[in-house]
């Protein structure tokens, strides 16, 4: 099986399938560390590198057909979609409500006073999060809940899903039927953060967009926390706006 993806929660995958006695075949990121878990071998790949250039090499390497996606921003397309290849990506967020960054997803969940967050485990198709359901690891969202909280808590619930789901993937064994959706569908990406100037006086805004230690893995929403912020210090209050 091929690794695709960055940071911890790919390596503990990786490390945690080639225990478990999976082939590790491939693993694919910006940081040659994340193969040595598996000894395996490495394609350098930073995010937003064309994944999809090494269609031929990534079909002629994988073993078992077989390819993870974890914290993995590079977009699957064609010809790597029609090589047959089983592809499954590991998101963080329950799909199809929660589409698009987790980084974003987390902050209009909790700014929408949703009580429930997760990890889902789809097939990728040619859409962006929008492949087929195969399982999801729920759990509540506390009221007082703040964004790197919950973002924790959403690493957690995805490397638990993946260790969960590997048995039965590798083996081809059908998994359980997964829930019923987590509906209405909602895509959350840049755009939807360049409106996050209009929310700053909602009260749970604080909480939704402390980023805590996340602030380095998810530069587009600090750099929107940060727009909003000035935004707000350059916008006169109703009693300046007035003052003759």
């Amino acid at each position: 099986m091929i690794f695709v993806g960055d940071g911890a929660l790919l390596r503990r995958a990786v490390a945690h399938a080639a225990a478990q006695g999976h082939p590790v075949d491939l693993v694919c990121s910006a940081d040659p560390q994340d193969a040595t878990a598996g000894g395996a071998p490495h394609l350098h790949l930073p995010a937003p590198a064309d994944l999809n250039a090494h269609a031929e090499a990534l079909t002629r390497t994988c073993t078992d057909g077989i390819v993870w996606s974890l914290n993995n921003r590079r977009i699957f397309r064609a010809p790597l979609l029609s090589r047959g290849l089983r592809i499954l990506n590991v998101h963080n967020g329950l799909l199809p409500r929660h589409r698009g960054l987790p980084s974003a997803a987390v902050l209009f969940a909790l700014l929408n006073g949703e009580r429930e967050y997760g990890a889902t485990l789809h097939e990728v198709d040619a859409g962006i999060d929008t492949g087929r359901v195969l399982a999801v690891r729920r759990f509540p969202v506390a009221p007082e809940a703040r964004h790197f909280q919950v973002m924790l808590h959403g690493v957690r619930a995805c490397q638990a899903l993946f260790e969960e789901t590997l048995p039965a993937v590798a083996t081809g064994a059908p998994l359980p039927p997964p829930p019923a959706p987590a509906g209405p569908s909602a895509y959350h990406g840049v755009r939807a953060l360049a409106r996050l100037a209009a929310h700053r006086d909602h009260p749970a805004y604080a909480r939704a967009t402390d980023l805590g230690p996340f602030a380095a893995h998810a530069p587009e929403l600090a750099a929107a926390i940060a727009r909003a912020a000035s935004a707000a210090a350059h916008c006169p209050s109703p009693q300046e706006r007035y003052t003759f």
